[in-house]
């Protein structure tokens, strides 16, 4: 396992990419949506890590509710694993509780994610995610 990256909600992510790029002077790689998720996010690469800013593009996703319940801030802290159905196994079978029964294929299939909830590790959502090699 390693760092993926640090997912942060936003309310308004055009504002938040100008903070992080014009002023942090931070090299944005792209944005997209990501209707698996109901978000928009901009990912900023940080030495061997990234920073994804995320926004909600719907009200009960789960990033407007996270914003509408605490506001903006950290939203989970995302570490990379080999095999996300193997660590995902590995982590039921130690009892953790995961957000998804199955994990999912996101933007444009290049990620597979899943989450471990909060009650399992001390009140942080932290996300899996494997890349997906495209053939």
């Amino acid at each position: 396992m390693k760092l993926d990256h640090i997912g942060i909600a936003v309310k308004n992510l055009e504002e938040a990419v100008r903070f992080y790029k014009d002023v942090l002077g931070l090299e944005l790689e792209g944005i997209e949506e990501v209707p698996e998720e109901n978000v928009r996010v901009a990912m900023f690469k940080v030495g061997d890590t990234h920073i994804e800013l995320l926004q909600g593009t719907t009200q009960d996703s789960a990033i407007s509710k996270f914003i509408e319940k605490k506001g903006e801030g950290i939203h989970h802290i995302a570490v990379r694993v080999d095999d996300v159905d193997k660590s995902v196994e590995t982590l039921k079978s130690r009892g953790a509780v995961l957000v998804y029964e199955k994990s999912k294929l996101v933007s444009r299939g290049s990620r597979k994610i899943n989450f471990v909830h909060p009650k399992s590790t001390g009140g942080v959502l932290l996300e899996l995610v494997e890349r997906v090699k495209h053939e």
